[in-house]
Parts: C-alpha cells; sequence; structure tokens
C-alpha cells in the first residue's frame, strides 16, 4: 500500500543539531503535532487543516513560515531530489512530529537509493522505521498536549537530544534515564533560544555527566 506523507517543507542544508552537526542533509518537514511545547520553533506545523493543502510547487517555493502543507508519495519526494539536483546523502525526517506516521516505507525506499535516514521526534509515539535509521529522540516532557515519554521510544534512540532552559529540566531529563533504562545512550543537551544563561547551565552540565553539547549551529549561522 502506497502512503503519502503531509509535507510541510522540503529544503537541502546543512545539519545543525546532534551527533549529525555540519552534515549536509536534505529535510522533510512533516505536518501535524499534538505535543505542544511552548518553545516550539516550528509551530506552523502543528495542525493539519485542509483548507491549507496546497500543491507541491507552492509548498517548495515558499519563501516564509506558513502552515501550508503538500501530500507527496515516495516516489514524488525522490523526483523533487532529482529535480532539485540535491547532492547531499543524509535525509532528516522532522516535524511537526514525524512518528505520528509510519516511516517504514519512505526510510526503506530512500535507504535502498543509497541515503542514510534520521528521525528527530518527541518520544511520544511509537517509532515505525526500518532498523537502521537513526533516531533523535528529543523527549518533551509535561507538554500541553498530556503526551507521555514512551520507554519503547527512548530505548529505539540512538542519540538524546534535550533542550534546557532550566534545572528543573536537567532533573526531568536524568529521571527519563533512570525511568526507561537508557543509561548508556548518548546525551546532548540544546539550550532553550540560545539564551546565555541556558547556554552556561548545559555547558556545566555536559561537563559534570559527560553528555555532549548541542548548540543549533544552523541559527548562529543563519542558515534554514
Amino acid at each position: 500500500m502506497s502512503i503519502n506523507y503531509k509535507i510541510n517543507e522540503l529544503f537541502e542544508t546543512i545539519q545543525g543539531e546532534g551527533a549529525f552537526t555540519g552534515q549536509p542533509s536534505i529535510f522533510i518537514r512533516l505536518q501535524g503535532c499534538p505535543v505542544g511545547c511552548s518553545w516550539c520553533d516550528t509551530k506552523h506545523t502543528w495542525e493539519i487543516n485542509l483548507e491549507d493543502k496546497v500543491d507541491q510547487h507552492t509548498m517548495l517555493e515558499k519563501v516564509v513560515e506558513s502552515d501550508h502543507w503538500s501530500s507527496l508519495s515516495v516516489e514524488e519526494i525522490l523526483t523533487i531530489f532529482k529535480d532539485k539536483n540535491y547532492q547531499a546523502k543524509h535525509i532528516v525526517i522532522t516535524g511537526g512530529e514525524p512518528s505520528m506516521v509510519d516511516l517504514t516505507p519512505l526510510c526503506t525506499t530512500l535507504e535502498s537509493k543509497g541515503y542514510s535516514c534520521q528521525i528527530e521526534t518527541s518520544g511520544t509515539f511509537e517509532i515505525k522505521t526500518t532498523p537502521k535509521c537513526w533516531v533523535t529522540v528529543s523527549p518533551k516532557v509535561n507538554m500541553k498536549g498530556g503526551y507521555k515519554i514512551l520507554t519503547s521510544a527512548m530505548q529505539r534512540a540512538n542519540e538524546i537530544k534535550h533542550p534546557v532552559a532550566t534545572e528543573q529540566h536537567i532533573d526531568d531529563l536524568k529521571a527519563l534515564i533512570i525511568e526507561h533504562n537508557v543509561s548508556d545512550k548518548q546525551v546532548y543537551l540544546q539550550p532553550i533560544s540560545q539564551k546565555e544563561r541556558a547556554t552556561e547551565l548545559a555547558i556545566q552540565t555536559c561537563i559534570e555527566n559527560n553528555w555532549r553539547l548541542s548548540i543549533q549551529v544552523h541559527k548562529y549561522i543563519g542558515i534554514e
């Protein structure tokens, strides 16, 4: 059965976060997320409204953030890669919340064409993808959507990337690591909104726990 994916953005850039920082990547940003993070910088991807559905050309050519999305098959996605002459071989599937849908068909096809795949997810939905796919779980605790972090998602993670601004965020992460038995995972701390206090807290905590810092390089150098 063919699956179409609701896509808000599709573009080539440099990955600015986590283990693949600096990697040329094609981003596929899916529409739809009920988690409700207060600091989310892609709130335009939250709602799936039929009146916001547009053709793929309109979606690809928009120059400002909007809630417009296009429904594309895997074959149409590959055609866009070819037409745009994208050179990157790493795919980042993000959102929104990409794990709301089954990503196995998409990742299976992309991997068969020589691409590597990465999913960025909140850990609040079952992760459906290929065994080879790199999974970045950025656990969202006590958000207004009321979703719980799933043990299956935390244990599937290849890396845990946690946004931090306060000591409470650090305490939440440590509790999650214990609760879901994932002390062996590589952890990245990501200061929220590049605020100085958040950055200082993340640096000190990384040193104390032998974790790593993720500073959203793309925002510092001004690329998408």
